[in-house]
């Protein structure tokens, strides 16, 4: 996997390797929701990587791959948020807040199990005016409770576990109960998450 092996050029330990993939991951790959493709194709890594986008379960699950080419051993983690930030176009697709199973990767790092939450771009941080998740190898990285500013920002509410492949089946049966409005697969190629955010928070 060339892709890993230009990451962690000149890096040898486990946990600084860790470390610098999770940042390759959190910032060379955009942060994209209308990306989301529940299927076998759409969550694999090399996907992922072609496309240089994709969704909090998509990232996670790119780390977890580049991890375990590494020997690290990687579980996807999954839970229910309840996110205050999104786009109002976001909202009206989803018909809630409530984003349902949440992607993150837990890496096993001297001797334990750690988080990693690589969704968030730094670029979308600054202008949604979030503290961007960093991850030492050492402390989980999980979403800030508030932004900046002190408003609400994302709220764990429910913990789904940890898995060694994505429960894919168990994910698309809550998609099609909680979100009516949303394939499987969006329309991705019309939609410009980036776009929105930008629109949305020029005059903040």
């Amino acid at each position: 996997m060339s892709y890993v092996e230009d990451v962690v050029a000149g890096v040898e330990q486990d946990t600084k390797r860790a470390v610098a993939v999770y940042y390759a991951i959190r910032d060379g790959i955009l942060y994209d929701p209308y990306s989301a493709d529940i299927s076998v194709a759409g969550l694999k890594a090399t996907t992922v990587l072609e496309e240089r986008r994709g969704w909090c379960v998509s990232k996670a699950i790119l780390l977890a791959a580049c991890c375990r080419a590494l020997g690290i051993p990687a579980r996807l983690g999954y839970a229910d948020v309840l996110n205050h930030l999104s786009t109002e176009k976001m909202r009206q697709r989803m018909k809630t807040n409530v984003f349902y199973w949440h992607g993150y990767t837990a890496l096993y790092l001297d001797d334990r199990w750690v988080k990693a939450t690589p969704a968030f771009n730094i670029e979308l941080c600054e202008k949604f005016g979030l503290k961007p998740l960093e991850f030492n190898g050492r402390d989980d990285s999980i979403y800030h409770a508030f932004d900046q500013a002190g408003n609400r920002h994302m709220e764990y509410l429910h913990d789904r576990g940890q898995f060694l492949e994505p429960p894919i089946e168990a994910m698309r049966r809550t998609f099609d109960e909680c979100y009516p409005g949303w394939p499987d697969t969006s329309d991705a190629t019309e939609a410009d998450f980036g776009g929105e955010v930008a629109d949305e928070t020029a005059t903040r």
